[in-house]
């Protein structure tokens, strides 16, 4: 099988040499299980929180190309530590024939495995928001002093020693003549005329997104602000929205002013007025089943449609096969938006609370058998890596003793690459081991019960954690789910 490798690590916790570390895990996995290794990924220096992960990205884009069937990662927390963009890039990744395999935590294709690595998703989300929350309380203090939290500074602006932000004049320039070009009545367009062969902070062209963040930047009338923003997922897209003002910290005068506070009001003044002159009121329609839904007269999927049709211009929203939508060449009905996603939602609920104890024992009977599994394999290589440190201290004790020779140097360093060998597959055994209980198996099903009443990003990753495919037919529908305790069939 061919696959891809994927390697990440954080600048807050890890040092550069675990990107090595990691990949000579996955090399040596890929070796022990025959897989081919087509390309290599690498993040440094990166969250698994956030979308600025070029490489995870180009991966995600290249999975389209079909040149691997699988992406290995050291472990699920390299992924994604959260379980709505794990599940929304592995169905993306899906649509492609490709899955994501973990060297260090053994999953299959059995519906236990698949819940059980929801579990253990879930646990990676429950350290990542706390590591976050830790982090944050620091940030928070230096952000009291005024100082600088990390990441670019605003054009205009350069960090000092102490992480205060001190003028930079040239680059004070262009912002000053980008707020006065946008007063006197120049639009984007002329402003970004003015600027050519300048660049911004970061080395890039000047865009009308550039010049929008510039105009709207409470910096430059000497307001320190921190935390104004928190990225959420919305329809699958991470995306900027405002925090509560409580959790907004500002403080007046807590850097160097580049514009004057009354030409910063009048500025944005104009720009609140050009936004309402200007903003769309068309709402957004959500689609809990993308990239589940199927045709089943020709296998195309079918996507989200809206519009609107008869005298009256009644706004239909429905699932629309695209061979139909793009091609004309499929005869299949359109089916409606509400009905089947209510239709879908109605059956995990009911597979949830029928049965859900022995639903619990299966996926925990699952892990103790992957455990027990897990502990024989442990005793052959903790045997086998003390033999090997027996040996190694014999061939050193003779050594001190000055009877070196070339052939007892080799046979070490032999000895030495089987110990590292054995200490990996010990670390990879220990990995696989589940500390999952019962309780907490139980209390991830329970949390996926009222579906109806959770929010559109929740209802999405819980579907796609129990649904394996939609189908849609002329006269039925058939909800193919991963796993299944009700046994009233898979169709509705």
């Amino acid at each position: 099988m061919k696959v891809a490798l994927y390697a990440r690590y954080s600048s807050d916790n890890q040092r550069t040499e675990s990107i090595d570390a990691q990949l000579r895990y996955l090399k040596d996995f890929c070796k022990q299980n025959q897989y081919s290794i087509a390309k290599i990924y690498i993040d440094e220096a990166v969250s698994a929180t956030n979308d600025n992960r070029p490489q995870f990205l180009q991966m995600i884009n290249d999975s389209k190309l079909q040149i691997f069937e699988a992406i290995v990662v050291h472990k699920l927390d390299r992924f994604a530590r959260n379980r709505y963009d794990s599940a929304f890039y592995k169905q993306e990744i899906k649509k492609y024939g490709v899955k994501v395999i973990s060297a260090l935590e053994k999953f299959d294709d059995s519906p236990e495995s698949i819940i059980l690595e929801s579990v253990i998703e879930g646990m990676n989300e429950y350290y990542s928001a706390n590591l976050s929350r830790e982090v944050m309380k620091g940030m928070k203090e230096t952000a009291y002093d005024c100082k600088h939290t990390g990441g670019t500074p605003p054009l205009g602006y350069d960090i000092d020693e102490n992480k205060k932000y001190i003028i930079n004049e040239f680059e004070a320039s262009i912002v000053k003549n980008i707020f006065k070009m946008y007063l006197d009545g120049n639009g984007y367009s002329k402003i970004l005329d003015s600027l050519k062969g300048l660049k911004t902070k970061t080395g890039n062209t000047f865009s009308k997104s550039s010049i929008n963040s510039i105009l709207g930047n409470e910096k430059y009338a000497g307001i320190y602000i921190f935390n104004k923003y928190k990225r959420v997922v919305v329809n699958g897209r991470k995306k900027n929205i405002l925090n509560d003002e409580k959790d907004i910290i500002r403080i007046e005068g807590g850097i160097p002013q580049i514009i004057s506070t009354e030409v910063f009001n009048k500025v944005n003044k104009k720009r609140e007025e050009n936004k309402n002159k200007f903003r769309s009121y068309k709402a957004k329609n959500n689609y809990v089943l993308t990239g589940l839904v199927k045709c089943g007269l020709c296998g195309s999927n079918m996507v989200g449609s809206s519009g609107v049709e008869g005298r009256n211009k009644r706004k239909y929203v429905r699932y629309k096969c695209t061979a139909k939508k793009n091609k004309k060449s499929c005869n299949n009905k359109d089916i409606n938006r509400d009905v089947l996603d209510k239709m879908v939602i109605e059956r995990i609920e009911k597979e949830m609370t029928q049965n859900i104890d022995r639903l619990t024992n299966s996926i925990y009977k699952y892990s103790q058998q992957k455990n027990k599994t897990s502990d024989n394999e442990l005793k052959i290589y903790e045997k086998k890596l003390n033999d090997i440190n027996k040996k190694i201290s014999n061939i050193l004790d003779v050594i001190m003793q000055g009877n070196f020779h070339a052939s007892l140097d080799n046979k070490l360093t032999e000895l030495e690459n089987e110990k590292q060998r054995l200490e990996y597959n010990i670390e990879k055994t220990k990995s696989n081991k589940s500390s999952v209980t019962k309780q907490k198996v139980k209390a991830f099903l329970v949390a996926h019960q009222n579906i109806s009443t959770k929010t559109f990003e929740e209802q999405k990753r819980i579907v796609n954690s129990f649904v394996e495919s939609v189908v849609v037919y002329e006269d039925h529908v058939d909800i193919n789910m991963v796993v299944s305790v009700y046994n009233g069939g898979e169709g509705n």
